[in-house]
């Protein structure tokens, strides 16, 4: 939570800026890249809005309704509410110990998530964009209900592997319905279920394309969305939407305003971004000003790319569908994976690092969040190694960003200076000038990248910022020698370099809070903000500062391998070579005509809320 900010309202007049990551699946511990993929991408967003002075709300929150989480209750032996109340714990732990500064956590299984979902549903059906069809599913009659397809077993029609699920063959990769296996049975208790025939509540997407088509256009262009993310939308609008059912034959989830519905609910992927809007709701009850204030609110959403259509097209789709006045997308901020070592993450095999395991190296917080924002797959896959996780904080960290802050601060504290800024302002030197140009071209350029959430680059340019300031110290020979022979001089070197350190405070405080409260403390200043021109006058002559301390420490390069073996990288060489041998499996197993089938646009209802 963001501490101390009272309740934050959008400002008529002025910028406000909305916020949202993507809301995890309940039942799952969130790893690396489920962080870096959303939650911890709007937070350094969050930061630097807030320190560039912009009205600013963030809001996260988990997943909670749907297959997954009865599932997984199953699994566990316990009801789905107590489930998603452990889980919900355990989530909002590792956020806060990331740091993560939402101003709202919550969660979808509450009673505002119920009334304006049903709100929304029954607006859709009023203007006639719902339609009820007849499809057919099968029915587990041991315990009296209709099977999702992760709940079915069975042969794949196309490779013959029996344990095949109801929605893809692990084998042959095959993306299958479950009425396609042949001798199906139930995942559950192993009985044979049968055909029958249920109603159920469409979504017609159809009708909505022209009017969410143009929103996509307008957005992405306005907005300057992801590359991947206007890729993916394209993609989907370019095939035609088709109606899609928003109901489902479960027990855990939204009920269904309707007569006759009493035993269904609505289905996740329609009202998960829905979730959104329920808890801002439970933030403030004056919700609508952020969520039904498109004049005033700019509404930027961060999400992994498995999650694209929810948030570009279902969403607005269902918004533009109610026909009342709503914050749309305005940018739309979509991360490919992160893998771990060359491989992915995986919790059931041991493979890689959790939000709760980050915690177990005794690494602190801000170099797991530095690390994975430097290495933010904006652009493309990116990869988590040991190695380069080590590298960035011995070199980049220490050597670089903190060897610089330390040598200032530790000069000021010295028998120089006993802790008190001298007066600097009578002497000047054309290379001063020149200095305070090259800080203010980077202070531009990282405005810009952050502006349109290029994390990645703008801590690039964090780093070139520390490295003129190194510089800055070695041109100027700053030393006993220069304090006694040309203590003029002296005196205007440490006073701009402590201005340097007071605006590095500031535009690290996005990627490392707890470093840039600890610069501000040794210099015993209050944060500034990040200006748009900056003029090195911010601490003033006469300024006493605080005992200079570290703040980094030096990680053994030898703890690579430690950590290897305890987080899986050895597990993921032999999940490789079993990738391998799967491969040439499918190959053989494929029918003659018939091609390996990795995804399709249909399955995506499934992957809803992941980052």
């Amino acid at each position: 939570m963001a501490d101390g900010r009272g309740t934050v309202l959008p400002v008529p007049g002025k910028r406000n800026i909305l916020i949202t990551s993507a809301l995890p699946f309940v039942n799952n511990v969130p790893h690396l890249g489920n962080i870096i993929g959303c939650v911890l991408s709007g937070d350094a967003f969050a930061r630097y809005c807030r320190g560039r002075g912009i009205n600013t709300l963030y809001v996260g929150g988990t997943d909670e309704y749907g297959t997954t989480a009865e599932a997984k209750a199953l699994l566990e032996k316990c009801t789905p509410q107590e489930l998603c109340d452990r889980y919900h714990a355990i989530h909002a732990g590792i956020y806060e110990w990331f740091n993560i500064s939402f101003d709202i956590f919550g969660r979808t299984t509450t009673q505002l998530q119920t009334d304006i979902t049903q709100d929304i549903f029954l607006k859709l059906e009023k203007n006639g964009f719902l339609e009820e069809r007849i499809t057919t599913q099968l029915y587990c009659q041991e315990h009296h209900s209709f099977l999702a397809d992760r709940f079915v077993e069975g042969e794949c029609p196309v490779c013959g592997y029996t344990d095949a699920r109801g929605d893809q063959c692990d084998l042959c990769g095959q993306l299958l319905e479950s009425l396609q296996l042949k001798h199906p049975r139930c995942k559950i208790d192993g009985s044979k279920p049968i055909t029958r025939d249920t109603k159920h509540i469409f979504l017609e997407l159809d009708k909505l394309q022209p009017d969410t088509e143009t929103f996509f256009r307008d957005s992405a262009a306005r907005g300057a969305w992801s590359n991947n993310s206007t890729v993916i939308t394209s993609a989907w609008l370019k095939e035609g939407l088709k109606p899609r059912s928003i109901t489902r034959d479960i027990k855990w989830g939204t009920a269904i305003p309707l007569p006759g519905y009493e035993d269904k609910v609505i289905y996740s992927w329609f009202d998960a971004c829905i979730g959104y809007v329920s808890i801002t709701a439970r933030y403030t009850d004056q919700w609508e000003k952020w969520w039904r204030n498109p004049e005033d609110v700019q509404l930027y959403q961060f999400i992994g790319k498995d999650n694209v259509v929810f948030h570009s097209v279902i969403f607005p789709a269902s918004q533009i569908g109610t026909e009342d006045t709503w914050t749309k997308l305005h940018h739309l901020s979509t991360t490919d994976y992160l893998t771990y070592e060359g491989g992915k993450f995986s919790k059931s095999r041991g493979i890689g690092v959790f939000g709760d395991s980050a915690q177990k190296t005794g690494i602190p917080a801000d170099i797991w969040r530095c690390f994975l924002l430097s290495h933010r797959p904006e652009a493309g896959d990116s990869e988590f190694t040991w190695d380069a996780f080590i590298n960035c904080n011995n070199n980049l960290l220490l050597k670089n960003f903190g060897n610089f802050i330390s040598r200032v601060l530790k000069f000021i504290n010295s028998r120089h200076y006993n802790n008190i800024l001298p007066d600097w302002t009578e002497y000047h030197e054309d290379s001063f000038d020149t200095f305070k140009e090259e800080i203010n071209k980077l202070l531009a350029q990282y405005i810009q990248e952050f502006d349109a959430v290029k994390i990645r680059p703008a801590w690039s340019t964090v780093l070139q910022i520390s490295q003129q300031g190194n510089g800055f110290l070695q041109l100027n020979k700053l030393d006993n020698s220069l304090a006694e022979n040309e203590p003029s001089k002296c005196a205007a070197v440490i006073g701009i370099a402590a201005n340097t350190v007071h605006l590095l405070s500031s535009i690290v405080a996005p990627y490392m809070p707890d470093i840039a409260k600890s610069i501000n403390t040794q210099l015993c200043t209050d944060p500034i903000s990040i200006p748009d021109h900056w003029n090195a006058d911010s601490i003033k002559p006469g300024h006493k500062i605080g005992k200079s301390e570290h703040l980094f420490s030096r990680i053994n390069p030898e703890k690579a391998e430690e950590w290897r073996k305890a987080y899986g990288s050895d597990e993921v060489k032999r999940v490789k070579e079993e990738e391998v041998a799967m491969k040439a499996k499918r190959k053989a197993a494929m029918k003659p005509g018939k091609t390996e089938q990795t995804g399709n646009v249909d399955k995506a209802e499934d992957m809803v809320s992941e980052a």
